[in-house]
């Protein structure tokens, strides 16, 4: 088990040493531990071999200029100007909250951007301002449509957070796949199968191999299979691309470029880098806060007393295992799969510090 400020402190001394400023890499670090303390490994320390390799390919701007392109009174189109992806979505999601406190709503599309992290972190910065906040990204190619076996499309996730009063916030985030890419490698790393309906072969074959991505199989959207509604899924995906890529500028679908080693980066361009979309919603612009967030408690109230199915113990709201991760990582440390630290050792040594 690793304390939280041990992996924080860590992560953030690995980014100073490729060259990023203390500010940015603070935030680097912060949303890598805000994965971690939430339960989503998949989307923490293991993602920090990928960021090194994009830094060594010389694929990652350390030293960004973030930049607003287009505007009106409640949107904007934010160029990242291709820096590491947290930098250009924290800026993205302050400009969509400033415009939110002026305007009501506020809506941003980022280009030229990289992988962020978790949605959820961005979507959740404006409970604070007492808003709704909303996060969309697209992601590596390596999800195929409905009936094909052409990686097009990313996990594409959708994180939105609402505030309560009494209660926790409700905050939804989750990928338009039946699993985060980034659980198939922890699955990967700890020599486990995963369930079928996640993965395909590369000549759409039911498979239960994790690693099936780096032999030219791919992922499948939600549902699985289009009896269990994988053309919903398949629709949830499109829209995020759409929302992310063909609003801001930045590359979509297939052309989405990778930030894992095992995807070619490709020749063709149809705009530029990774894109984001963010909202942020005044709730006091459709009603007082304090009249909204109390019928979000008497909402929550109501899904809680559901009737729990045999065997289930609750009925849970979307943010309960997270929050409930959180108060148990901050306790009891966070563990890391061994594999996991190999990698932080090895990466620590090539940059010059250690990693216990």
């Amino acid at each position: 088990m690793y304390q939280y400020k041990y992996l924080l402190d860590f992560t953030k001394n690995v980014f100073m040493k490729m060259g990023c400023s203390e500010h940015d890499s603070v935030i680097i670090a912060d949303v890598f531990l805000a994965a971690e303390l939430r339960g989503h490994s998949s989307h923490g320390m293991l993602r920090i071999r990928d960021y090194y390799e994009l830094w060594r390919s010389g694929r990652i701007n350390i030293k960004p200029v973030i930049s607003i392109v287009h505007e009106s009174p409640s949107t904007a189109v934010v160029d990242g100007d291709n820096s590491v992806g947290m930098i250009a979505a924290r800026r993205s999601m302050e400009i969509a909250i400033e415009k939110a406190e002026k305007a009501g709503t506020g809506w941003v599309a980022t280009r030229n951007s990289n992988h962020f992290g978790i949605a959820g972190y961005y979507a959740m910065m404006a409970l604070e301002h007492d808003m709704i906040g909303i996060c969309l990204t697209n992601a590596n190619p390596l999800v195929a449509p409905t009936f094909s076996i052409s990686r097009m499309m990313g996990t594409n996730p959708i994180a939105v957070a609402v505030p309560a009063s009494k209660q926790p916030p409700f905050v939804a985030d989750f990928a338009t796949t039946p699993v985060a890419r980034g659980k198939l490698a922890v699955s990967e790393k700890k020599g486990e199968k995963v369930p079928f309906g996640f993965v395909q072969d590369k000549n759409g074959q039911p498979s239960d191999d994790p690693a099936i991505l780096k032999s030219g199989g791919s992922m499948l959207t939600l549902g699985g299979d289009r009896v269990h509604g994988s053309h919903k899924g398949y629709c949830l995906s499109a829209i995020v691309d759409i929302f992310s890529a063909v609003f801001s500028g930045a590359n979509f679908g297939p052309f989405v470029p990778p930030s894992v080693a095992y995807l070619p980066v490709l020749d063709k361009k149809v705009g530029e880098g990774t894109g984001h979309f963010f909202g942020a919603m005044r709730i006091d612009a459709f009603q007082s806060a304090g009249d909204f967030k109390s019928k979000m408690d008497e909402w929550i109230e109501t899904f809680r007393s559901a009737k729990p199915a045999d065997g289930q113990e609750k009925v849970l709201i979307p943010g309960d295992p997270e929050r409930e991760a959180e108060i148990i990582n901050r306790r009891d440390g966070i563990p890391l799969v061994p594999a996991v630290r190999e990698d932080l050792v090895s990466i620590a040594a090539k940059l010059g510090i250690n990693f216990y």
